[in-house]
């Protein structure tokens, strides 16, 4: 027999790992792990802290595409229930952005910190939002739409100097007197019945005339009907005793000023012969106009012109006069400023 090694035994799944196996795989899985966990733990730590901590008052996170932040003008969209909150008014550009912020998952929350502008200019709303307007735009609520005057008509035969230009430029301009269809005034012509009840008519515009009174001496489609009619109402004239009305009659200054008092009704001065004593033709007012006149001069609505101690009661009235009574009536009762005319009459203090 000769002697032979013996052979090695078989290896079998059922014989146990040796010691120096076990010691390589324990070494081979820790560092495995090792690595792993590092590489976990790296990332880990850079979501939960960096991301975090590096937020500051003046920088702020790329935001992915998915992620809103309020605005800072509230719009109002369908199926919104949140409202954006009123401390974030602006937002601040970053000026660096932490490093593995678009790593973050969508569900992630950050939180909201109202941050102050330091340099960025202030937002401002869109003109369709209903946040009020910021300087320069302005809301103004319309006021009430005050009457305009128009300039007085320039008529061409009143002068720059002539003594009623004034009194004539305010009654025109209000449509309360006018001019002739060639661009004049005449404002020395003569002033009938019926144009003064006509001028009557346009400046005190009182109430219309309610009983229509018959005058023989003038047709239904007489063209100053409803002015006269209105006239003989309000108790600025009257018709004469055998139902006339004389419209074409000149009136004189005395009967304008009667007219103005009685529609005025002004009260009759304590001692009217002491008040008429200003005129040196006191004696030529008649008799039935002394208390009327006295009363005219004591309320300023008397206007001479050129002597203002010449009353001249019987004179035939002429368009500027009328135009300068009519305003100092007017004057009286509040609806015009007073025009400083040395035309006009007043009692000495």
């Amino acid at each position: 027999m000769t002697n032979t090694p013996p052979t090695d035994p078989e290896s079998s799944s059922k014989n146990a790992l040796g010691f120096d196996d076990f010691i390589a795989v324990l070494v081979a899985f820790s560092t495995i792990g090792v690595i792993l966990f590092w590489s976990l733990s790296r990332k880990n730590s850079d979501w939960n802290f960096n991301g975090i901590l590096s937020l500051s008052p003046t920088q702020s996170p790329n935001i992915q595409q998915n992620q809103q932040l309020p605005s800072p003008v509230p719009q109002v969209q369908p199926n919104t229930e949140t409202v954006p909150s009123p401390l974030a008014t602006s937002i601040v550009q970053p000026t660096t952005v932490p490093r593995d912020i678009d790593q973050l998952p969508s569900t992630s929350v950050l939180p909201v910190t109202p941050i102050i502008p330091t340099t960025s200019p202030p937002v401002q709303a869109p003109l369709s939002s209903s946040k009020p307007f910021a300087q320069p735009f302005s809301l103004v609520t319309p006021a009430k739409k005050k009457s305009t005057i128009p300039p007085p008509i320039a008529f061409n035969d009143v002068t720059e100097d002539f003594w009623g230009r004034q009194f004539i430029n305010v009654l025109s301009s209000r449509a309360m007197i006018k001019g002739f269809p060639d661009y004049s005034f005449r404002p020395n012509q003569p002033v009938t019945r019926a144009e003064f009840a006509a001028i009557l008519q346009q400046a005190f515009e009182d109430r219309p005339a309610q009983n229509t009174p018959k005058f023989k001496d003038i047709q239904d489609k007489f063209w100053a009907n409803s002015a006269i009619n209105q006239a003989i109402n309000t108790g600025f004239l009257k018709g004469y005793p055998n139902q006339t009305f004389q419209p074409e009659q000149k009136i004189s200054r005395v009967q304008v000023l009667v007219a103005l008092v009685s529609g005025l009704n002004l009260k009759t001065p304590t001692s009217p012969e002491q008040v008429l004593k200003i005129y040196k033709d006191a004696q030529d007012i008649p008799q039935y106009a002394t208390d009327k006149i006295a009363s005219a001069t004591a309320n300023g609505l008397v206007v001479s012109y050129p002597n203002l101690e010449v009353f001249a009661p019987n004179k035939e009235a002429t368009r500027a006069e009328v135009a300068a009574m009519v305003h100092q009536a007017l004057v009286y009762r509040g609806r015009l400023e007073t025009i400083p005319s040395k035309h006009i009459v007043r009692l000495p203090k």
